[in-house]
C-alpha cells in the first residue's frame, strides 16, 4: 500500500521528498528533528506560518516548533492558529486543506479563523501506523488559494516521514533516559549500600547477625548499630512507608538524622521523639517510617526498646521456649511532630535473642500468591533456636528463599538478631 499522497506526487516532488526524508533522519536528537521537520515544510510548501503540534502525556497539544516564512522562530504569543482545523486533523487522522477558511462553512464559523484572518490552512497528522503523534499544520493570512490538492499530498507525504524520523527520535530519547536512571540507579544503590554497616559489632556475650535484600534498586529499609559513651549498643531497624528513590533519599535523611540524635538524651523515648520532630519539620519529603530502636545493656542483659508503629519484634526466651511480641509503644515517625513515646525494659539472660524484621520477610508470596507468613518465621526461630545468631538467619533466609522460589520479591527484606550468649 503506496504511503500517503505518494501515487499523486509528480517526480520532482519525489525528489524533494526523498531529500527532505534524509534531513529528517540526520539526526535522533527530537528537538533538533522537529526544528529540521518544521523548516523543511515551510520551505517546501511555501507558507506564511507552520507548526509541529505533539500530543503529550495528557493527551493536550504541546506546540514544539514554529517558524515563520522567514524561517524566524515563532513565540508563545504567537502561537495562535485554527484550534479546530488541528483538533479535526488529530482526532481523526486524515489530513484538511482549505483554500479560503473565510468561506469555508466548515471552519468560517471558528472564532481563531476569522480573528486571525486565515485563508489558506494544510494540516496532516503525524501518525505512524495508528499511533497518532500529533500534526504539521502550516497556514497562510494573506492569500486564498495559496494551498493546493497537490500541496496537500506534499504535507502528507512529508508528515509521513516526519513522523517515523520523530517516533526514533522519541525512542531513542527513552533509551538515553532509561539508560541514564539505570546508571543513577545503580550509583544510588552502591551509595545507599554504603549506608548499611559493613561490619557486625562485636560485643563480649552478645551475637549479632542481619541481612537486608532490596526488592528493586534501592529499598526503603535499613538497619544500624550505634555505640553510646556508656558502652551501650543501640540497634535501629526501620522501614520507609513509600517506594523507589523517593523512599531510599528519605532512608538516607532518617538514617543521618537518627545517628546524629537518638543517644543526645539518657532515655530512649526521648530520643524517639526528638528525632521525629526533627523529621516532621522536614516536610519535603512527606513521608513516614516505622521503626524500633533498642538500647543494650551488654553486661546487664538489659534491653529496652522503643517500637514506632513498626512489625513487633520476636522475644525467644530460653528457659520457656517460647516466643513473645514485643508491641507497639507509638506511632510511626514524620506524622505529628508533637507525639510522645514509651519504652519498655526486657532482660534477656543467655540463650535468648530478639529477631527484628521488617514485613517484607512475612509478606514473601511464592509462585501461587502465598505469603510465607509469621507462623513460617515462628518455626524456623524455634527449629533453630540453639544455634547461632548467624545460623538462625542463615537457615531463616534459606526457608524463605526455598519458599518463595523464583518469585521476585515485591518489598524490601531485613532482618536483624540480637543473641545473649
Amino acid at each position: 500500500m503506496a504511503k500517503p499522497g505518494f501515487k499523486t506526487l509528480s517526480s520532482e516532488r519525489l525528489t524533494l521528498l526523498y531529500s527532505v526524508s534524509q534531513t529528517f533522519n540526520s539526526s535522533l536528537d527530537l528537538d533538533e528533528v522537529l526544528n529540521i521537520v518544521i523548516d523543511e515544510v515551510i520551505k517546501a510548501t511555501n507558507a506564511e506560518r507552520g507548526f509541529v503540534v505533539l500530543r503529550d502525556v495528557e493527551d493536550e497539544l504541546d506546540f514544539r516548533a514554529a517558524r515563520g516564512m522567514d524561517q524566524t522562530t515563532l513565540n508563545d504569543p504567537q502561537f495562535q492558529i485554527s484550534r479546530g482545523v488541528v483538533g479535526e486533523v488529530t482526532k481523526e487522522g486524515e489530513p484538511i486543506l482549505t483554500s479560503d477558511a473565510q468561506l469555508d462553512e466548515r471552519f468560517s464559523g471558528r472564532q481563531s479563523v476569522v480573528n486571525l484572518g486565515l485563508r489558506s490552512i494544510m494540516c496532516a497528522p503525524l501518525k505512524v501506523k495508528q499511533n497518532l503523534l500529533g500534526a504539521i499544520y502550516v497556514d497562510n493570512s494573506l492569500q486564498a488559494g495559496i494551498f493546493t490538492e497537490d500541496d496537500l499530498d506534499l504535507l502528507a507525504a512529508i508528515a509521513s516521514s516526519a513522523a517515523n524520523a520523530i517516533e526514533n527520535a522519541r525512542l531513542y530519547q527513552v533509551a538515553v533516559e532509561k539508560g541514564r536512571m539505570e546508571r543513577e540507579l545503580q550509583i544510588a544503590y552502591k551509595v545507599q549500600s554504603s549506608l548499611i554497616p559493613q561490619e557486625i559489632p562485636q560485643v563480649p556475650g552478645w551475637e549479632f547477625s542481619a541481612y537486608w535484600v532490596p526488592a528493586r534498586e534501592v529499598a526503603g529499609d535499613f538497619y544500624d548499630f550505634i555505640h553510646d559513651d556508656q558502652g551501650n549498643l543501640g540497634l535501629i531497624i526501620a522501614d520507609v512507608v513509600d517506594k523507589g528513590m523517593p523512599a531510599a533519599l528519605f532512608m538516607a535523611f532518617s538514617r543521618s538524622t537518627l545517628r546524629n540524635n537518638v543517644l543526645r538524651v539518657p532515655a530512649p523515648k526521648d530520643g524517639i521523639a526528638e528525632v521525629n520532630k526533627l523529621i516532621c519539620a522536614d516536610s519535603v519529603y512527606g513521608m513516614f517510617l516505622t521503626l524500633v530502636f533498642c538500647l543494650i545493656e551488654p553486661d546487664s542483659g538489659e534491653v529496652t526498646y522503643v517500637n514506632a508503629g513498626h512489625n513487633p519484634p520476636l522475644l525467644y526466651h530460653s528457659d520457656k521456649n517460647e516466643l513473645t511480641e514485643l508491641s507497639r509503644t507509638g506511632i510511626p515517625l514524620g506524622i505529628d511532630e508533637e507525639a510522645s513515646y514509651d519504652q519498655e525494659t526486657k532482660t534477656l539472660n543467655s540463650g535468648d535473642f530478639i529477631l527484628f524484621y521488617t514485613d517484607g520477610i512475612c509478606d514473601a508470596v511464592n509462585s501461587q500468591g502465598e505469603e510465607f507468613g509469621m507462623e513460617r518465621v515462628r518455626r524456623v526461630l524455634l527449629d533453630h533456636c540453639q544455634e547461632s545468631a548467624e545460623e538462625i538467619l542463615v537457615a531463616l533466609e534459606r526457608s524463605s528463599s526455598d519458599f518463595t522460589g523464583s518469585t521476585a520479591p515485591f518489598d524490601d527484606i531485613t532482618v536483624l538478631i540480637a543473641k545473649c550468649m
